[in-house]
């Protein structure tokens, strides 16, 4: 799923989003400096917020582990479900889980496709020279934000000194950046607080997601963070991977009859949507027709 971006909202047009880079298309656009849209009518466009491409794992180009997703799904694969769902245009997210800090598989999708992706890459907070790593990204075409990952797993802390130097040059670059804290909302919203000059996306709800189902017994227990998290005027949601929240098939009917209509006071405009997916979802939803290939 994506979202439906129509006349009288600030609409990015293709070469804007998808070749110059300008601005995370999937973002709010509170989150966007992009030139108002006129009063002319525009054909709708569907981007979708975040998806991931990934060749076969090889020892040309291994995997850092492996998770319970399809053998592959390579850029042209991506671009052939793309054209078949009426997508226009996606935001390729690096995959974190295969190829940690190496962007270089999205790059060379970009380059084969540049009218369909618009590229985040997961930078290092480790590294010294991070700030020299995301001043060379954004020298490169396509690319529109970089990703922090602060999951409980992650082990870091808001002040960490890594993210305070990636934070710094996001701003400098004026890149957004996505942030993933699912399971860790206090420290992500701590984070979100002490940095009021950077732009964030908060990948996947801010909310944990299982990567098979069945999903837990209180999917939407931190969900009232969530919405508070949301009144941050340097942040955006993502609504992606929602459905892995679901006790229920396709189409989902537990979380649009009970929890919708608390993230729709938001308004969608500030709320980039997507679908994050394990293996086991994704056949039953390109069945049904609708854009659904893994995501981290």
């Amino acid at each position: 799923m994506a979202n439906r971006l129509t006349t009288g909202d600030r609409l990015i047009d293709r070469r804007t989003v998808l070749r110059a880079g300008a601005a995370v298309a999937a973002a709010a656009p509170v989150l966007l400096r992009g030139p108002v849209a006129d009063a002319q009518p525009r054909p709708r466009m569907i981007i979708d917020s975040q998806v991931h491409a990934y060749e076969a794992n090889t020892p040309q180009r291994p995997w850092f582990r492996v998770p319970n997703w399809p053998a592959h799904v390579t850029g042209d694969e991506m671009v052939a479900a793309m054209d078949k769902l009426g997508i226009d245009g996606a935001i390729f997210i690096s995959p974190f889980s295969m190829y940690r800090y190496d962007g270089s598989y999205a790059v060379e999708v970009q380059k084969a496709h540049p009218d369909r992706f618009a590229l985040v890459k997961p930078v290092d907070p480790d590294d010294p020279a991070v700030a020299d790593v995301i001043a060379d990204w954004k020298k490169t075409p396509g690319t529109v934000g970089i990703r922090i990952i602060m999951t409980k797993e992650a082990k870091r802390e808001p002040d960490d000194p890594g993210f305070d130097r990636i934070l710094r040059a996001a701003v400098k670059h004026d890149f957004p950046v996505n942030v993933l804290f699912w399971g860790n909302v206090d420290a992500g919203t701590a984070l979100i607080d002490g940095h009021p000059d950077t732009r964030f996306i908060i990948d996947h709800l801010g909310i944990l997601q299982p990567s098979v189902p069945p999903a837990p017994a209180q999917p939407w227990a931190d969900l009232p963070k969530v919405l508070e998290l949301a009144k941050r005027t340097n942040a955006v949601i993502k609504v992606s991977g929602a459905c892995t929240l679901s006790k229920e098939p396709y189409p989902f009917p537990d979380i649009w009859d009970t929890r919708c209509p608390r993230v729709r006071r938001l308004g969608f405009r500030s709320l980039p949507v997507g679908y994050r997916l394990d293996a086991s979802v994704r056949g039953r939803q390109l069945r049904a027709g609708h854009g659904a290939l893994p995501q981290d």
